[in-house]
């Protein structure tokens, strides 16, 4: 049954999440039914990243952690992953003064290796100008698949055992999320996911144990502050009990 959100609710200090975590889903479904090319849903889809992040900081979410592009998205057709990384570096450009001034931290996590030289210079450029910024911490998973970040802490894991450093016995949660992209980041305390799909696309899967996930029937493109209002209030209606009762 579709979750629709209940945008009357109030907002409360006191139920803000730390970390909200989103898949930003539907940018082509939206650009198709405004009959526009693909390319044009991804660019209208960098407007909400920009109004949801000013909205979260305006809230007191301390990390914001946004899907922009999956691992598996490497399988899209080859004009459209470069349109995605054109638009990565103009968004870069073009945002990373507005981060400087607006007290943002950039941070990636994925295999970031993989993306275009010219990608790395602007995103490691951007990181690196934002670095002392402290209102709000925003973090782009990018070329990023959450088996693939298990896999690497667990060759890590693996490669220190092997060579003495490490006691298998030691291994414990604690020590696995310090292999992980995450390391230095809280885990997420609200997953949203825009367009009404409800799966979890091999995102955060080790680090959203406990989060609340709410669903937004919006296309990521139309998703604005008053949504991400909606699906806070709605993370505040929520009982989180950890597994206790």
């Amino acid at each position: 049954m579709p979750l629709h959100l209940k945008a009357n609710i109030p907002v409360s200090d006191t139920h803000i999440p730390q970390h909200v975590a989103i898949i930003m889903d539907g940018n082509g479904r939206w650009a198709r039914e405004k009959g526009l090319p693909r390319r044009e849903g991804h660019r209208a889809g960098a407007e909400s990243v920009r109004e949801v992040v000013e909205a979260c900081k305006k809230l007191g979410v301390r990390f914001l952690t946004l899907y922009a592009f999956s691992s598996e998205n490497w399988k899209r057709p080859k004009a459209e992953i470069r349109a995605l990384m054109a638009l990565l570096k103009e968004f870069l450009r073009v945002k990373t003064p507005e981060m400087k001034s607006q007290g943002v931290r950039l941070h990636a996590i994925g295999r970031l290796e993989d993306l275009p030289s010219d990608c790395q210079r602007e995103l490691y450029s951007a990181i690196d100008q934002t670095s002392s910024n402290s209102d709000i911490d925003l973090v782009l998973a990018l070329s990023y698949g959450s088996r693939e970040e298990i896999v690497d802490a667990a060759r890590q894991l693996a490669s220190e055992a092997a060579n003495g450093i490490l006691n298998p016995e030691d291994i414990d949660n604690d020590l696995m999320g310090q292999k992980l992209y995450t390391k230095n980041i809280p885990d997420p305390d609200l997953l949203i996911r825009t367009s009404g799909e409800r799966r979890l696309s091999n995102f955060l899967l080790w680090q959203i144990s406990y989060a609340e996930i709410v669903i937004s029937e919006k296309f990521w493109p139309d998703f604005r502050e008053p949504d991400l209002k909606a699906a806070i209030a709605e993370y505040g209606e929520r009982n989180r009990r950890f597994g206790s009762i």
